[in-house]
């Protein structure tokens, strides 16, 4: 009986991989605007005015990163306030801007 070993054939494949000490990508920031049943504004939870939400709006889209306005209409929000808030949206010429929250009203 003759036996033969040969070492294992192996392909490796190179890839470049980023090092542990890279930074994580930063973190969109976003600032939540909701609009409750009695059409009343909340800016990141806390009330606001129809004149400070402008003037919010102003200062954000001065910023170097520009946040994202994530608009959250209630359920029983009535029409005419969220297309009151829309137009001071688009007046003060909001960048980013989407809907958050309409996935809960998908089985209404």
């Amino acid at each position: 009986m003759f036996i033969i070993t040969i070492p294992i054939q192996s392909h490796a494949v190179k890839i470049d991989l980023p090092s542990p000490t890279t930074a994580p990508a930063p973190r969109a920031i976003a600032n939540t605007l909701e609009i409750t049943r009695a059409g009343k504004l909340l800016w990141n939870g806390e009330p606001i005015t129809r004149d400070g939400l402008r003037y919010d709006l102003q200062l954000t889209q001065r910023m170097a990163r520009i946040p994202e306005l994530h608009l959250r209409p209630g359920p029983y929000a009535r029409y005419e306030a969220v297309d009151e808030v829309l137009a001071i949206i688009k007046r003060e010429q909001v960048r980013k801007v989407g809907f958050v929250g309409n996935e809960a009203y998908a089985r209404w």
